[in-house]
């Protein structure tokens, strides 16, 4: 089996534990009122599976980027480029017009939309 191919299943797996973790956490500590609402429902047994799948998909997913990110080579720092500005900014004067001194008209039911 490709390298790649075993990193995606191993973190995938990791992802599906931290879901079953996570929705174990969040019916034991009952966070609004789950805990209750899947045990006196029939479909209760349903949106628990689904909560644990749908959180597995978004774990494991997090989980394999997180892993991929990891794999990167460390940069090659040198002089420390990127810090300093290539060129430094300057103000640059914006002639704006001014509508103070401009005449009053009568606005229309065209102007507000």
């Amino acid at each position: 089996m490709p390298k790649l191919v075993s990193l995606y299943i191993r973190h995938v797996i990791i992802g599906y534990i931290l879901a079953a973790l996570f929705v174990a956490g969040l019916l034991w500590l009952n966070v609004g009122n789950l805990w209750h609402l899947v045990t006196h429902t029939a479909a209760g047994p349903l949106a628990v599976f689904l909560l644990f799948m749908f959180n597995g998909i978004v774990f494991s997913g997090v989980q394999f980027g997180i892993a991929i990110m990891r794999m990167a080579e460390p940069e090659d720092r040198g002089r420390g480029g990127g810090r300093r500005m290539a060129v430094q900014p300057q103000a640059v004067a914006v002639p704006v017009k001014s509508e103070r001194n401009a005449p009053q008209r009568q606005r229309g039911f065209d102007d507000f939309s």
